[in-house]
């Protein structure tokens, strides 16, 4: 089986690593939502978990190739009487950039909120979607 060559991949999971590590230890605020990034011949597809998010909690924008969502989650109490014993959910601010290829087609982009999960389909350039070449008897 042959798989695509990708020089970057390894340089993007120190970056990631380096962005939970950044985000988790110099910073309360900080909440880093899971995300998958998946290709497939016509659309990139990006997932980001956001669950007790609403979709008018969540912004997606999309400049010079990057697609960014963010948004907060917030950390509230029903009583002042309620003692926690132990948080370990994530609250506040969360921004989650993704660099997609100049094949990404930024005027397009579907986004849609389901369950707590956040798909935003972003189609690829007609030029860009593999086609079919006729080979031609002579």
């Amino acid at each position: 089986m042959l798989t695509r060559l990708d020089p970057f991949r390894d340089v993007r999971s120190v970056e990631e690593a380096l962005d939970r590590f950044v985000g988790h230890t110099f910073s309360q605020n900080t909440w880093l939502p899971a995300i998958d990034v998946k290709e497939s011949e016509d659309r990139f597809e990006v997932i980001m978990d956001l669950p007790g998010l609403e979709p008018d909690q969540v912004e997606v924008l999309f400049e010079d190739q990057i697609l960014t969502v963010r948004g907060t989650r917030e950390f509230s109490t029903e009583e002042d009487t309620e003692r926690y014993h132990r948080i370990e959910r994530s609250y506040g601010s969360f921004a989650r950039s993704v660099r997609l290829p100049h094949t990404a087609d930024g005027g397009k982009i579907e986004a849609t909120f389901d369950k707590g999960v956040l798909t935003v389909e972003v189609p690829k350039r007609e030029e860009a979607k593999p086609r079919a070449i006729e080979v031609k008897v002579k």
